[in-house]
């Protein structure tokens, strides 16, 4: 079997990090202001985009090397 779990995680984080960064961008300011001032959206997506992006690397150097 040559199932690689990172493939199907690392798409699901980059799409799950592109909507929450949208939503961050095209929010409105109330939804900064109920989180204290932090626009969580973004910070979160970009967080998940990073992770989902790092699997994704990871899993195509895999690919390339095997």
């Amino acid at each position: 079997m040559n199932f690689d779990l990172r493939l199907p995680l690392g798409l699901l984080f980059t799409l799950f990090g592109l909507i929450l960064v949208g939503v961050g961008i095209f929010g409105g300011p109330e939804l900064v202001r109920q989180s204290l001032g932090i626009n969580m959206n973004l910070w979160w997506g970009l967080v998940m985009l990073a992770f989902g992006l790092a699997m994704l690397f990871l899993t195509f150097r895999a690919r390339k090397r095997g």
